[in-house]
């Protein structure tokens, strides 16, 4: 029983000398300013730091991570996962203590976001409510997604098990994404259609936020059959009036007589 007991205690004693520690907290001092930074950088919002210290869960949320993933590393498990469910309570957020979180994380309204266990995210990431960074299997090792350098995840997408999203890459709301993504990419859909940028993103450190400016992949290659296709009728029969067809969308909107189930 002695020996259990004392492998018990070294799995969780926590040796620290005075200079650790003093550099731990000078560390995450510029930590906090620079997460202070990025929110006023990414949400036009923010009037006062003041307002972003006590009004932004995001905010909360990952410094709240940043002490439980400390804890999980020094080996202090349930202490670890004690903090991060208190900190679920009070924001809405859950992270789990032991995913890996780089610099100037933002985390925009926040509530419903969820971020696993051996989940990888990298400097400039930004994501907002009701994403889950998710795994997919029960194999201990990791099972959740990686994410790159400045990618941007809207609200709702899922992005499912051990996979890569590509730096600079912009994932749609409630797009389901279950595949690696390249860098420069933007991904759609149920579930996510990959499309690569023509060309790098021309801004490098700034987040890509233009969320209004998603492609319709499946749409267009619809409409780009249907012209293939009335250009085939027409050579065939001659000109016919398609007055009573779907119409191919001019500016996204579809046109046609009746749409009536």
């Amino acid at each position: 029983m002695g020996n259990s007991q004392n492998f018990l205690l070294e799995d969780v004693i926590i040796i620290c000398t005075e200079d650790e520690i003093l550099n731990y907290l000078s560390r995450m001092s510029k930590r906090l300013q620079e997460d202070i930074k990025s929110i006023f950088e990414r949400d036009p919002a923010a009037r006062s730091v003041v307002e972003v210290l006590f009004s932004y869960p995001g905010l909360h949320a990952l410094w709240g991570h940043r002490l439980a993933h400390w804890l999980w590393q020094h080996r202090l498990l349930l202490l670890a996962r004690l903090l991060s469910q208190l900190m679920r309570a009070l924001t809405g957020i859950e992270i789990h203590p032991g995913a890996t979180i780089g610099k100037q994380f933002f985390i925009d309204h926040g509530m419903g976001v969820v971020i696993g266990e051996t989940a990888e995210v990298g400097d400039c990431v930004t994501l907002y409510h009701g994403v889950t960074l998710g795994g997919t299997s029960l194999n201990k090792g990791k099972r959740h997604p990686t994410l790159q350098d400045g990618v941007v995840v809207g609200a709702g997408a899922k992005i499912l098990g051990a996979i890569d999203v590509g730096a600079n890459s912009r994932i749609g709301a409630n797009a389901v994404v279950v595949k690696s993504v390249p860098p420069d990419s933007v991904v759609v859909g149920v579930p996510g259609q990959v499309l690569m940028r023509s060309k790098p993103r021309q801004t490098i450190g700034v987040p890509d936020l233009e969320h209004g400016q998603m492609p319709d992949a499946i749409g267009e290659s619809l409409a780009s059959l249907m012209e293939r296709v009335s250009e085939l009728e027409d050579k065939l029969n001659g000109h016919t009036d398609h007055k009573d067809a779907l119409h191919i969308p001019k500016h996204g909107v579809w046109h046609g007589e009746d749409f009536s189930i």
